[in-house]
């Protein structure tokens, strides 16, 4: 393709030829942060200076610290001092990653304060309120109530115009779009926001671990022989087209394509065509699927995030829409008098997610097990062994583990009080995770466009990915998520 996003180029090298991988590299980013939130343990607030949105009229009050001891430096002092700290955290990345330094600080700029302007606008009291109460409050007759999550939509619109209007931008942009690592740093960071949650409600947290567990194992055996068969009977696919286009379709979008595709030594070409195919189509989800689950789902909130996880591709989307999900679920739900505590739709998808990364690496091995025996030829060095399950592992669910462990670990075992200091401590820890969403929304509409996708060939291979997606997989998805977690609900907030 002509444009090489910077998540393509990762294709053209092999783990070994990288400076450092995408995964290793949020796993560091997103524990930098972590760590610096934990600072609060020791009395000392070493990120509450972040800035983040709140719900405005006045554009003059759209914006406030994460902690009240930094309100004398000013709104535009803290502003400055957020950008420049994650715009150091991931100039960083990019220097170990091999990037053009110059290029990256300069796109990464473009790429922050336009994901920030989106998270404004998203809070924006006529879009964001979802409450009569608030609305009274900020004296306002009227709303979307679509949440401040809404943002995140508008930061994926705002990409989608560049890629697809301006396309020479997108192309200077490349550098720093990269949805992949901003979802994985910002998945590590909400593993400690997540075990705030669990350690508060933990019997409930099993249960969505185990039935997810059972869920996802359910699922994609028979996601994966369904797509495949589809590629190859219906359409005729070659197995090297055939089996990285299933695990990107029934699995996880471009993690498992990229992992198939190096599994069974498929050409560079391959998984750089699925995975485009993955973020055009990601993007279609993102859009339509948690607004369904809006209008069909609203009194069974598990179900539907359970649904964001199975049928929505790419560690971005997926985890995204359930953040969506999760604010148009509750914002009804408030609307009707039933308060849910936040974070358990958003880390029922997340659970789900991680689980199938976590499946990723076990199919990838199975895979190249069965290619290198009984599909190729047998070749000097084509000896397996358990080395191939490390290397297709996703090591930035490492991260999301140890950072959860760590946080529950000290969450049963603290006093009341520490708990309050620790989910503190994670919701300003918090402000990042939304910033690198916002990241990832953006870079996924300026990864799509969609016209020079069609020029390369891609139409066939996407028709085989409609009939596989919208045929089946959303609604096998779906009636899986219905019958693991029907019933079950969040815990209302306190």
């Amino acid at each position: 393709m002509a444009q090489q996003t910077a998540l393509q180029g990762d294709l053209a090298l092999s783990p070994q030829a990288r400076p450092l991988t995408e995964d290793w590299l949020a796993v560091a980013l997103g524990a930098a942060i972590f760590l610096l939130a934990l600072s609060l343990l020791a009395g000392v607030d070493l990120l509450g200076w972040a800035t983040a949105p709140r719900t405005w009229v006045e554009v003059g009050k759209s914006v406030r610290q994460a902690s009240p001891l930094y309100a004398s430096y000013g709104t535009p002092t803290l502003l400055i001092a957020t950008y420049l700290f994650v715009l150091a955290l991931t100039s960083i990345g990019a220097f170990l990653l091999g990037s053009n330094i110059a290029k990256f600080v300069m796109g990464f700029s473009v790429v922050y304060w336009l994901s920030y302007l989106a998270w404004l606008l998203g809070n924006y009291a006529y879009v964001a309120v979802t409450t009569p109460a608030e609305m009274q409050r900020l004296a306002i007759g009227w709303s979307l109530r679509l949440t401040g999550e809404s943002g995140y939509l508008i930061a994926l619109l705002l990409g989608l115009a560049i890629a697809n209007f301006a396309p020479s931008l997108a192309r200077w942009l490349d550098e720093a779009a990269r949805p992949e690592l901003y979802i994985k740093t910002a998945i590590v960071i909400l593993g400690g926001f997540l075990a705030v949650k669990a350690a508060e409600q933990l019997s409930l947290a099993s249960t969505v671990m185990v039935r997810g567990l059972a869920a996802i194992i359910e699922a994609y055996l028979i996601y994966w022989a369904v797509v495949y068969f589809i590629a190859r009977k219906w359409f005729g696919f070659s197995r090297e087209w055939a089996a990285p286009l299933a695990s990107g379709i029934s699995i996880c979008g471009v993690s498992a394509a990229i992992a198939t595709a190096g599994a069974i030594r498929a050409r560079p070409l391959v998984p750089i065509m699925v995975s485009s195919l993955v973020v055009v189509f990601a993007m279609v989800e993102l859009l339509i699927l948690p607004f369904l689950a809006r209008a069909f789902l609203a009194d069974q909130p598990l179900v539907a995030a359970a649904w964001m996880g199975l049928a929505v591709k790419t560690d971005g989307a997926a985890v995204a829409s359930g953040a969506v999900t999760e604010a148009l679920l509750l914002g009804d739900a408030a609307a009707r008098g039933v308060n849910w505590s936040p974070g358990w739709v958003l880390g029922t998808t997340t659970t789900i997610k991680v689980f199938i990364d976590i499946f990723i690496g076990f199919w990838s091995f199975l895979l190249a097990y069965i290619w290198t025996r009984h599909i190729e030829p047998r070749r000097a060095g084509d000896e397996l062994s358990s080395r191939e399950i490390w290397q297709r592992f996703p090591k930035f669910v490492l991260g999301f583990l140890a950072t959860f462990l760590l946080v529950l670990g000290i969450g049963l075992a603290a006093s009341p009080a520490t708990l309050k200091t620790i989910d503190s401590a994670m919701a300003e820890a918090n402000i990042f995770r939304q910033l690198f969403f916002l990241f990832t929304f953006f870079s996924i509409g300026l990864l799509s466009d969609v016209r020079q996708l069609w020029q390369e060939g891609i139409g066939k291979l996407a028709a085989v990915y409609v009939v596989s997606l919208f045929g089946f997989v959303i609604w096998v998805g779906l009636l899986i998520s219905w019958l693991f977690f029907y019933g079950i609900m969040p815990p209302l907030a306190r």
